[in-house]
């Protein structure tokens, strides 16, 4: 990745679709799309916007970088299909960027030092994305890694802030919603910028999103 050239980050892993054409953190464009199952549709729509916004072409830009997940199985195909015939048709490399990670980065820059936080999201009626995260100079480390557990064995301190799109019943004390699910796009560029320069490849064949669960097709019973 050329360091001084912009970067085009793709997040489509939840809810939102958002693109960004991101230069430094005082000069980046963004297009964020709040509109659930709208990805295939809205998401060139976004980069063409972000692209026009910003003056540039698409072979003015150093890289792509694409949030890889773990997230719906569905966005995240959208994103890195999308990501890869970009990257193709422009000659360009992707950086898969750990969507938890960057959604961390994002939260720790509101959070005071020594602040520790977990992002929760849902994976089934059953199950959650789950990570522990503490603020260490200025940096959102690992107290907890990322993994899949029940969402019955959730357990928090009083106290401790959850983000994530899961909802809690209040007899469980845990009615707790941040609205916050996923990166901006442009902090999926920001970590690339920060933490991605050596994961740039042009070796698109075995890039794939970080699923963390075996994706399962489900199928209908008929009487």
């Amino acid at each position: 990745m050329t360091e001084n050239k912009p970067i085009l980050a793709i997040e489509t892993s939840e809810s939102l679709c958002s693109t960004a054409v991101y230069f430094t953190d005082e000069r980046y464009f963004q297009s964020t799309i709040r509109d659930k199952h709208s990805h295939a549709e809205k998401l060139m729509d976004s980069v063409e916007y972000s692209l026009k916004i910003s003056g540039i072409e698409i072979g003015e830009l150093g890289t792509i970088a694409v949030s890889a997940g773990p997230g719906s199985f569905t966005g995240l195909r959208i994103g890195m299909s999308a990501a890869k015939g970009l990257a193709l048709g422009a000659g360009l490399p992707i950086i898969a960027v750990p969507t938890f990670e960057a959604m961390a980065l994002q939260i720790s820059k509101s959070l005071p030092e020594g602040s520790e936080f977990i992002i929760a999201n849902k994976v089934n009626s059953e199950e959650i994305y789950y990570a522990y995260f503490k603020v260490i100079a200025n940096k959102a480390i690992f107290e907890e890694e990322l993994k899949v557990i029940k969402k019955s064995d959730f357990q928090t301190n009083a106290g401790t802030l959850v983000f994530g799109n899961v909802f809690w019943d209040n007899n469980m004390g845990k009615k707790i919603n941040w609205n916050v699910t996923a990166p901006d796009a442009v902090y999926v560029a920001r970590w690339a910028k920060i933490f991605g320069q050596k994961l740039a490849t042009r070796d698109f064949d075995y890039l794939e999103p970080e699923y963390l669960k075996n994706f399962v097709i489900k199928v209908k019973k008929h009487a």
